[in-house]
């Protein structure tokens, strides 16, 4: 737990085609923590739109951002064409050095992997690249959560909400959190059961899987190819 009388700079990355809810779920909760700033930073100045169009402005580009505290990174479709960025990798690589804590939502842990930071972590992301994270180093945990250290990495979406939990009762400790969680009344009570590939029925899950098909085809070319320049002999995880 980091002294309620140290600032605390948190910093999100964003980019074209994430998924706006691995954003803006977590920062719903860590705009809320006492003596804490939240920063968005994207690849360049310019606004960018979510997987469904979504306009989101940044405060600046990635070059703008201090040395920050915790390094932030979404997920969503638009991640897989960052892979190869290296300036946007070698930035990551800086500020997850000089963290407290990183923290990653669905496949923001593939461009950690990119980065080459995934080596030896515990780690989870989306089900749909789930299997994907040998090929960066990682050992996989089929948890909606898994911590790490000072690492935080939430699965699909929605799990963004529950990481944050987890990361802000590390930074200002549980109590703060769990005020958090009450001002937000997040007690979900789903109306479907439906939110796993081990309870959708398995009509969904086909459906889902043959929707997303082809972005995870790419993703896994990706990252075999990554694996190969990261020195890193794996297979695909079940």
């Amino acid at each position: 737990m980091i002294s309620v009388h140290d600032h605390i700079k948190i910093g999100s990355f964003i980019f074209d085609g994430m998924d706006q809810i691995d954003l803006t779920g977590p920062f719903e909760v860590l705009s809320r923590l006492p003596n804490a700033t939240i920063r968005l930073y994207g690849v360049t100045r310019e606004p960018v739109r979510d997987v469904n169009g979504l306009r989101i402005v940044p405060d600046g580009a990635f070059s703008d951002a201090p040395a920050l505290d915790v390094l932030h990174v979404p997920g969503g479709f638009g991640q897989e064409g960052l892979m190869e960025n290296e300036k946007v990798l070698a930035w990551m690589r800086r500020q997850a050095a000089g963290a407290r804590g990183v923290f990653s939502v669905c496949t923001g842990a593939l461009l950690l992997g990119a980065a080459g930071l995934l080596k030896g972590c515990r780690a989870t992301t989306h089900w749909a690249s789930f299997h994907l994270l040998p090929f960066f180093g990682a050992t996989p945990v089929n948890q909606r959560v898994v911590v790490d250290g000072t690492w935080v990495f939430a699965a699909g979406v929605t799990a963004g909400i529950d990481g944050a939990l987890c990361l802000a009762a590390e930074l200002r400790g549980e109590a703060v959190a769990q005020e958090i969680q009450l001002y937000m009344a997040y007690a979900p009570e789903p109306p479907l059961n439906s939110g796993t590939p081990e309870t959708a029925p398995a009509e969904i899950l086909e459906q889902v899987r043959k929707s997303t098909a082809a972005i995870t085809k790419l993703r896994e070319v990706t990252a075999r190819c990554i694996a190969a320049r990261l020195g890193i002999t794996a297979t695909a995880a079940n």
